[in-house]
């Protein structure tokens, strides 16, 4: 229910309780007049009570009347100071919510829908609470792993220098190991950094989009080719099928990562002598890009988080096979950016992604 519909359904819950209460207050002055005519027609009553009431008889619509303007301001002073009751317990009780425990509200009728509205709200700030929590405990976790793995390489690279530096005769053979063992070390010193870089510019959606016009068929195709040799490790396939000559209006810079990650993400995951195949379908107004690759069955629970910041299918301690968890997440943001989808299915042993991205 919107604000404007709340707002209705408490003004007509008010104009319809003073009707009633303006009917009542009628009702209850009309039988009280109809009573004291009818006493002074048949003279129950003498003496100075029985003048009493024919004084009010012989006055009875001017009195009536009044009683009926009075009954009236007093409904509406009491619907007034009601309605600041109401308020002032809804304040009361707004301000005692916290996200640490959730609170049984009880509000009065008229604020029923209030009451599972805040409920709600209730509900779902505390699943973002613990959300945000777990994902900045897994930031926690990962960039204290990350520092960890540092270590390894750096002590290496030093290892081997010095070694090169110490020994005057040594032969071309281990000349050759130690030089590799140490551009080895010094790449994955890069990843590794770079996964850093990763976490601290996370956060995208100040980022403005640079568009233009761009054919996302000729992008995976390049793309798939900058990834042969990573696909040649595991000995995987890709077939590319669709339109040879899709276009649309994008940021081509946030959607080639887009790309780059779903691919990335599927040769680290794919069986090793195994297929992948993208897709591209197209409509009048859309694009849909189809990533699958065989790899090992996802559950529900995992896949309705595998696009949650810092999670990670692979949960094994060390960072060297599975990044960050963190290209999933930006791939998602920089889709919904976009005004698109990205979703996640796994049926068997293949796992799909689909992006779906407005033409323009």
């Amino acid at each position: 229910m919107n604000k404007k519909a709340k707002q209705k359904q408490i003004a007509k819950y008010m104009i319809a309780r003073f009707i009633i209460y303006t009917l009542s207050s009628f009702t209850l002055i009309s039988i009280l007049s109809f009573i004291i005519i009818m006493l002074t027609d048949n003279q129950i009553f003498t003496g100075d009570f029985g003048n009493g009431i024919k004084w009010i008889s012989d006055r009875i619509f001017v009195i009536a009347l009044f009683m009926f303007v009075v009954s009236i301001f007093l409904i509406f002073i009491f619907q007034y100071s009601q309605m600041i009751r109401y308020t002032a317990t809804l304040s009361a009780t707004i301000e005692t919510i916290n996200l640490e425990k959730k609170h049984d509200l009880q509000l009065p009728a008229i604020f029923k829908s209030v009451e599972e509205g805040i409920q709600r709200l209730q509900t779902e700030l505390m699943e973002k609470e613990r959300i945000a929590r777990e994902a900045e405990q897994r930031k926690n976790d990962l960039i204290v792993y990350l520092a960890h793995d540092l270590k390894t390489p750096i002590s290496s690279i030093i290892g081997y220098l010095i070694l090169l530096r110490d020994e005057k005769n040594i032969s071309e053979e281990m000349y050759q190991k130690f030089t590799n063992v140490a551009i080895t070390n010094a790449e994955r010193l890069d990843d590794l950094i770079d996964e850093f870089f990763e976490i601290t510019r996370f956060n995208l959606s100040n980022v403005s989009l640079n568009y233009s016009k761009v054919n996302i068929s000729f992008m995976l195709e390049q793309l798939c080719f900058e990834f042969q040799p990573t696909l040649q490790t595991k000995n995987i396939t890709y077939q590319l099928q669709g339109n040879k000559n899709v276009e649309i209006v994008c940021d081509a810079n946030k959607i080639q990562r887009v790309f780059d990650n779903l691919i990335s993400n599927a040769v680290h995951y794919s069986f090793e002598n195994s297929q992948m195949a993208i897709s591209i379908k197209e409509d009048a107004d859309t694009v849909v890009v189809q990533f699958s690759n065989e790899c090992y069955p996802v559950d529900q629970e995992k896949l309705s988080r595998i696009f949650e910041q810092f999670y990670r299918l692979d949960t094994s301690r060390s960072t060297r096979d599975g990044g960050t968890g963190l290209g999933l997440a930006i791939a998602k943001q920089i889709v919904e950016q976009h005004k698109g989808t990205i979703t996640a299915a796994s049926v068997n042993q293949k796992i799909t992604f689909t992006v779906s991205l407005p033409r323009s």
